[in-house]
């Protein structure tokens, strides 16, 4: 082996640990959000309830809102069936932009349903390319 190989060599290796550390850091980042929210619901437990029933949703569904969250959150993190998770998270975020941040005129709600659409498009991103090597999902595989 010559010189530019080894090189070139060492060069693809980087690249490659890199794209699977970043995306672990990926499923991380967009996980984060999805257990946090689904903590603060145990913590604000009735004010959630409250609001859900607030915009049409009884209170009685939050435990599944909860679930969800947490369990959606904590499978995207580990790569866990990361396909099947990331497709109804991304239903799931659609479904709450559309029936908790639906006044437009309101632009913080705007920007909220945005953020919304864009969580639900990188969900669909884990649903064609899955969780990558460094998942539970890649360890099945092999």
């Amino acid at each position: 082996m010559n010189a530019v190989s080894t090189s070139t060599s060492s060069v693809t290796n980087n690249a490659s640990t890199l794209a699977k550390s970043t995306e672990l850091i990926g499923r991380i980042l967009l996980a984060t959000l999805f257990v946090a929210s689904g903590l603060g619901k145990i913590a604000g437990y009735a004010a959630t309830a409250g609001y859900m029933a607030s915009q049409g949703v009884p209170g009685a569904l939050l435990p599944l809102v909860i679930a969800t969250e947490l369990g959606g959150g904590l499978a995207i993190v580990l790569g866990w069936k990361t396909r099947v998770i990331a497709f109804l998270l991304a239903g799931f975020t659609l479904l709450t932009a559309v029936i908790f941040h639906n006044n437009f005129a309101d632009q913080i709600q705007m920007i909220m349903f945005l953020k919304n659409v864009s969580i639900a498009g990188a969900f669909l991103l884990l649903v064609v390319n899955g969780a990558g090597p460094y998942s539970l999902d890649a360890r099945r595989a092999k």
